[in-house]
């Protein structure tokens, strides 16, 4: 089973955290709570008690049996039937508020799990797995529960010891100094199993995160899979990484399944020497040991070592939850690449950009931008053009800060884009992407989608903008059409318009098109190039596109070559110069001219 272990390293952002530190920042999320938990308390205390007094009845009622006091017998069992309905009802009410509360901390654990998966920037996304991430979000903050349960159980369980220790000592101090000398070997052996359980479920969990994600990928990419008959190896990858996590659960189970058994023969061969030295002194000096006694001397060390086998356990058993919650933490404290200096308000925008010796990389191997020049000015159509690598979209990624340049400044109206508040910014810029997203509902929501306040008019006069409106027409339900999952029932065109229309109701200032109208049919193009000509219209436009009819009607073209601007001009200015540009142009454009004959070549 070497293969096991494959693919179950950390992520390059998760982190080692003491105990006492995930401890501490478990207990922040109860502060809210302390009444609740309080009252859980005290009806633990009161419950733990229960037991070791219900022992105590039994073993008057042995007693006064074997004298032949039969109402004192059933006085006995009286209280002893009042005792489990009283123990009932503590015990409702500590599971109804230990349920409640851990409900609501693992409501606000998942809210800010969630609220630090949308704070990352979008270069977190291109190194992680989503389905990894999504297993923190949703099974980690679930597992995160177990801290609390095994906690409030501890509570519970040596309060429990305590009542009976100082019953072990009421009956005979002999017999209990035996019990607690043999009790340190029980939680020695229970804390050789805290390493190895804290690693077999780190491992669980990752093989957990590694299964979401291969689920997530495949129902994702069906169609891709399902056109290149790729089933069979889709399934066998699925199955071997599937089996990973059985191997994996196994072993924990295994892990996890051994401690009882090791604690139980330590408190087995306790209670043997216990028997035999009760039995003894019970033979020898009857009258310091009655048969009521015996009975509540057995009884309290069975309820001493059920409690303490838990306690002992609990450090594995705690593991499951600690490991959860340091996923969780980890990914909420993940560091930002996208680092904010300042957070200055953006009521207004007239679209001036000017990058000033502009370093970018991905990665320290790959550097896409060097020493990067460029000023546009408010209001002007910039269109970009390059081969595949250029750095062309990786501009659009800057401006919209999705990623951190190294060095050099990017000014919006003469402010570094590190010192605008970036949500007010974001609200200024409009981005159609190559691919477009649409969420699950109508047309009318999905256009809706960057301004949730506009009315149905709003929407209606931004849909009608491309085309006239008429691509509206071929939509089943109008703008009630349902797109399906992830625009699923709509043509690739379709769900470019939408996604235009819904930064069109946005009206933003600095308008982006990354190769938005590169993988549709001409006829589509025209009815997006008559409602960019509009929306264009006196506002910043950075258009990446390898359509002719998008690069011409640009005021400037920008040639891009390993991350350098190496011609800029108009269309006609750069075919003169017969250099790169006329190059991309016989190798993109031409075929898309209306006098273009190949025949003729």
């Amino acid at each position: 089973m070497g293969f096991v272990l494959d693919g179950l390293d950390a992520e390059s952002y998760d982190r080692q955290y003491a105990d006492g530190e995930l401890i501490r920042r478990i207990s922040a999320y109860f502060r809210p709570h302390v009444k609740s938990m309080l009252l859980v308390s005290i009806a633990t205390a009161i419950g733990s008690s229960f037991p070791a007094i219900t022992a105590l009845m039994i073993s008057r009622g042995i007693d006064d049996a074997a004298s032949g006091s039969l109402t004192k017998v059933m006085m006995w069992a009286t209280i002893i039937t009042v005792l489990g309905i009283l123990g009932w009802v503590v015990s409702y009410i500590r599971q109804r508020y230990t349920a409640m509360s851990v409900g609501d901390v693992v409501l606000k654990v998942r809210q800010d799990a969630m609220d630090a998966v949308l704070s990352r920037d979008m270069s977190f996304y291109d190194e992680f797995a989503s389905g990894k991430v999504v297993s923190r979000v949703l099974s980690d903050t679930q597992d995160f529960s177990a801290v609390v349960t095994l906690t409030i159980e501890l509570i519970s369980q040596v309060m429990l010891v305590a009542v009976v220790t100082v019953s072990l000592f009421f009956v005979n101090a002999t017999l209990a100094w035996i019990t607690l000398a043999v009790s340190p070997l029980v939680i020695i052996a229970a804390l050789g199993f805290r390493h190895i359980a804290r690693k077999a479920t780190q491992q669980s969990q990752r093989a957990s995160a590694l299964v979401n994600s291969a689920v997530s990928e495949t129902v994702s990419g069906i169609g891709v899979a399902k056109s290149f008959r790729r089933e069979a190896l889709i399934y066998s990858e699925f199955r071997e990484t599937n089996l990973m996590q059985y191997g994996i659960k196994v072993r924990q189970s295994i892990i996890f399944g051994s401690i009882w058994p090791v604690l139980n023969i330590i408190s087995g061969l306790a209670l043997v020497i216990l028997v035999y030295f009760g039995g003894k002194i019970a033979i020898e000096t009857p009258e310091t040991l009655s048969p009521g006694n015996w009975y509540l001397f057995i009884q309290s060390v069975a309820l001493f070592f059920f409690p303490l086998t838990s306690i002992a356990s609990f450090w594995s058993q705690f593991q499951l939850g600690l490991a959860a919650s340091e996923r969780v933490f980890a990914l909420m404290d993940a560091e930002a690449r996208v680092v904010q200096t300042n957070s200055l308000p953006v009521d207004q925008m007239h679209g001036e950009v000017i990058f000033t010796n502009v370093q970018f990389a991905y990665n320290p191997e790959s550097v896409v931008l060097r020493n990067f020049n460029l000023h546009i000015k408010p209001g002007e159509k910039i269109a970009i053009v390059g081969h595949t690598g250029a750095g062309k979209s990786s501009l659009v990624k800057l401006l919209l800060r999705f990623y951190e340049f190294q060095s050099g400044q990017i000014l919006i109206d003469g402010q570094d884009i590190r010192d605008l508040d970036l949500v007010a910014y974001r609200t200024h810029t409009g981005l159609v992407p190559q691919v477009p997203f649409l969420f699950s509902g109508n047309v009318m929501e999905n256009i809706r989608y960057g301004r949730p306040e506009a009315s149905d008019d709003e929407v209606l006069k931004a849909a009608q903008t491309l085309d006239h409106g008429d691509w509206i027409n071929d939509l089943p339900d109008g703008l009630t059409t349902d797109v399906g999952e992830r625009g699923s029932r709509l043509s690739l065109g379709q769900r470019q318009l939408v996604a235009l229309a819904r930064v069109l109701l946005r009206n933003p200032s600095i308008f982006f098109l990354d190769e938005a109208t590169a993988s549709i049919d001409p006829f589509t193009e025209h009815q997006i190039q008559e409602g960019l000509d509009v929306v264009m219209q006196g506002r910043t436009s950075v258009v990446i596109a390898h359509r002719l009819s998008t690069v011409r009607s640009a005021d400037r073209i920008l040639v891009l070559k390993n991350g350098d601007i190496i011609e800029e001009g108009s269309h006609e200015a750069l075919l003169t110069q017969n250099g790169h540009y006329a190059e991309l142009y016989n190798t993109y454009f031409r075929h898309q001219t209306f006098d273009y004959r190949p025949w003729q070549e």
